[in-house]
Parts: C-alpha cells; sequence; structure tokens
C-alpha cells in the first residue's frame, strides 16, 4: 500500500517515521524548497498525549535524542494577576520529578530547529521539497494521483492532507470545511537568557509556565531550557544515531537555538489599534510597552526587553465543526482538517495524535487485519471527535482571555483566588 502524504509538518512527518517503522511505502510532498525553509519559530511544548505518539513512530534512538535535547517545561503551571501577585499554583506542590523519558506523563519544550531535523531523520529519500500541492483525481482502480504547481503527479492508494490550516487536499475532499474568524489578536516574543537577563528576571518567570490574569487582556510565560547540551548528547547517543546510518554532528549540533523566556500576549481585537496584526513589529512593540505600563515591572521589561524582530503577530481563527461519513482513500488530519487558535498549545499535540492512530490505522491495513475503508471511517470519526471538542476548548480559552466583561474578569479572578486559598477545591477543581 502506497501512502502520499500532502505537507511536511510536524503531523505529516510524524506519520511518516511511524508508517516507515511499519514497513509501508509512504512518501511525503513538502511546498518548502529545502528543509532549512523554516527552522525559524518559537518551541513547542510537547504533552503527554503528542509524547506518546512520537514514542510510537520515532526509532527508540531519535526518541531519547528528542528528550535530551528538549527543555524541561517546569512542573505545572501558575495563575498571577499583572503585578504578579499569585493566586493559585497548580501541580508545583514539591512531588518527585516525572521521569522524562516516559512518554504518558513527559513534557518537553522542543526546539521546532530539532524538532524538523528529527522528524526528517531517516526518511530523507521519501521527502519531496518544492512540491506545492494543487488538487487530486482518482483514476478508475481507485488510485489517487496527486498534481503539483511544477507540472508533474505522484500515485498513491491512500493521501493523506496534512498541509494545514487552508488545506488545499482537505477543501477540494470537504468543500463544506471552513473557518470562523475570532476577535482576538497576539503577539509572540522572546527574551533570550544569559547572564544579564538571569541577574533580574525573577524566579516565577524562570520556574515553568504561567497565566497572567490582568484587569484586561492576558499574558502566558513560558521558559525553555535544553536538558542537555547538544555536543554531550552526541558523545552520549552518537552509537545510536550511526547505527541508523545518521550523522550526529549535522543532526544535533548544526540546530542551534538559544534558550528564553517565551510570552505571548493576547488581546481583544477591537481594543486594539486597527489592523493590529499587521503592524510594523516596532509598532506593534510599541502599543505593548503602553498597555503594560503599570503591570509589574518585570513583566513590563520582559516584553520591552525583548527585540522587535523576534516578534510574532497574528489574528486567530478556528475551524468549523465537520461532519463526516463514510471514508475514502482520501483523508487528513492535524489543521488541515480541525486547526484552532494556539492558546493553551493543543494544536501540535492533536496533530501528533491523529499521525499515531492514523499510522495504526494504516498498518493494520497493510497487515490484512483491517479493510480500509473501514479503517479510515473508524479513524475519521474518531479524529473528528477528539479534533473538535479540542478546537472548542481552544475557542473557550481565547474567550476568556479577551473578554472585556469587567464582571467576568473580576470573578474569573476571584474563582482562582478561592482555588488557591483553599487547596482541596483547587486540587478537584484543576485535577477534573
Amino acid at each position: 500500500m502506497r501512502v502520499g502524504v500532502i505537507g511536511g509538518g510536524i503531523g505529516g512527518l510524524c506519520l511518516a517515521q511511524g508508517l516507515r517503522k511499519a514497513g509501508l511505502d509512504v512518501a511525503v510532498y513538502e511546498r518548502d524548497r529545502t528543509p532549512e525553509s523554516r527552522l525559524q519559530g518559537f518551541r513547542l511544548n510537547i504533552e503527554p498525549i503528542g509524547g506518546t505518539a512520537l514514542h510510537a513512530c520515532l526509532p527508540p534512538a531519535l526518541w531519547a535524542v528528542l528528550v535530551a535535547t528538549a527543555g524541561d517545561s517546569g512542573r505545572g503551571i501558575g495563575f498571577l494577576d499583572e503585578q504578579m501577585r499569585s493566586m493559585i499554583l497548580v501541580g508545583r506542590d514539591g512531588e518527585a520529578p516525572l521521569d522524562p523519558l516516559d512518554p504518558a506523563t513527559g513534557e518537553h519544550a522542543v526546539s521546532r530547529v530539532t524538532l524538523r531535523r528529527l522528524l526528517l531523520a531517516g526518511v530523507q529519500d521519501v521527502v519531496h521539497f518544492g512540491k506545492e500541492f494543487t488538487s487530486f483525481t482518482r483514476g478508475p482502480d481507485g488510485t489517487v494521483s496527486a498534481h503539483f504547481a511544477d507540472g508533474t503527479s505522484a500515485d498513491a492508494d491512500v493521501l493523506v492532507a496534512a498541509d494545514g490550516a487552508n488545506s488545499r487536499a482537505w477543501a477540494q475532499l470537504h468543500p463544506e470545511a471552513g473557518q470562523i474568524e475570532l476577535p482576538a489578536v497576539a503577539v509572540g516574543g522572546k527574551l533570550y537568557l544569559d547572564e544579564e537577563t538571569l541577574g533580574w528576571l525573577p524566579d516565577t518567570l524562570l520556574s515553568g509556565k504561567n497565566i497572567f490574569w490582568p484587569r484586561r487582556d492576558f499574558l502566558f510565560t513560558a521558559v525553555f531550557r535544553r536538558r542537555e547540551n547538544p555536543e554531550s548528547v552526541v558523545d552520549r547517543l552518537g552509537p545510536e544515531l550511526r547505527a541508523l546510518g545518521l550523522d550526529p554532528g549535522r543532526l544535533l549540533t548544526e540546530s542551534t537555538d538559544r534558550d528564553y523566556v517565551m510570552w505571548a500576549y493576547i488581546a481583544h481585537r477591537d481594543s486594539m489599534p486597527a489592523d493590529f496584526s499587521r503592524l510594523p513589529p516596532e509598532d506593534a512593540h510599541a502599543t505593548l510597552a503602553g498597555r503594560t505600563k503599570r503591570w509589574h515591572p518585570a513583566l513590563h521589561r520582559l516584553i520591552t526587553s525583548s527585540y522587535p524582530d523576534d516578534l510574532f503577530q497574528t489574528a486567530f481563527t478556528a475551524a468549523r465543526p465537520l461532519s463526516l461519513g463514510p471514508a475514502t482513500n482520501v483523508t487528513g488530519l492535524g489543521d488541515a482538517v480541525h486547526h484552532m487558535p494556539p492558546v493553551g498549545g493543543l494544536g501540535g499535540n492533536t496533530a501528533l495524535r491523529d499521525a499515531q492512530h492514523l499510522c495504526a490505522a494504516l498498518t493494520a491495513v497493510h497487515s490484512g487485519q483491517r479493510e480500509l475503508s473501514d479503517a479510515l471511517t473508524e479513524y475519521e470519526q474518531e479524529m473528528v471527535k477528539h479534533g473538535f471538542a479540542t478546537v472548542r476548548e481552544s475557542v473557550r480559552n481565547t474567550e476568556g482571555a479577551i473578554t472585556r466583561n469587567r464582571v467576568v474578569r473580576t470573578a474569573a479572578r476571584t474563582f482562582f483566588r478561592t482555588c488557591g486559598a483553599i487547596p482541596p477545591l483547587g486540587r478537584a477543581v484543576f485535577a477534573a
């Protein structure tokens, strides 16, 4: 069975790794011209659902390298106000540290640079760059032909849309699919960790993830520091990587990504300057400096000391819920089907989960345990159910972050403080 994957993002490459590991014939078609086309960006927090998927699909040596080169995202999460007064700390109760190698419990702050290199490792021969997908057709025997902007085409028995939001492949398969625009805008930034910044950054900002719930707007912070230096990883795991035919030095030591505190500022679109998401970075930076000047000095300095060139501005959209009937031999995963706002960091992890489940379905077909239509129909029904539940959660998180209703915001702050003051209540609420 030949599987064609449209899109070489983390979901598509995770699927390719899993299918290659299971012995299936897979090819990935990516519109980027080179593997280095998108090595910038923020680190990705891998939650247990994403870690479980990567552990299942990657060779053991690559999983070990991923864990070693990732950062420890810190235990739990803090809810604070804009003056850095703690309302409740969730999961920071001093228990023994979790085993990062355990995919069911570990969390990993993964460099996108290193993650993409790891996901490409060992499958480079089946990833075709410079392939901009335009459409697909089906032959009389059911074979799917993917067509590309350069005039070429490729045949497959199963075609997977993994080309992100605004997927052409998924839109052709499901013209009724669409998206909604949310009244939210966001700016993400980085403050690099060095001797100077470590001298004034408070421990709160260096200990893990934090949600700041001011009287207007919203701020999220997370620290990203590698567990292990890439050179020491090469020394420790080099033999295993070479056994896979990989060059440890090229795989790791060329992946330079400095440690930093990441922050994301989210606001209601109507409370910001017109076309805020399209402002030049220096203007957006100045706007946030003004809106945070009465916040705690460390939070204000975190934002104002970040380089404007590192800012990432965006407006938010979410996929419109979709009902699916029986599956065909064209399917999808991740943002191509159920893209969501990044509040909560759920999108990438959900794409990895989809990749793991689709890999299991196709492997069962390949081994003769399942019929293709039944396996893909079951996969799609579960994928859509879970995916759009996650979309709804992300949208609710976004709506809560940007609400301008003072009563709602005050009630939320009071609720968090009450949960923090009554530990059994806080544990019960946040465990659920």
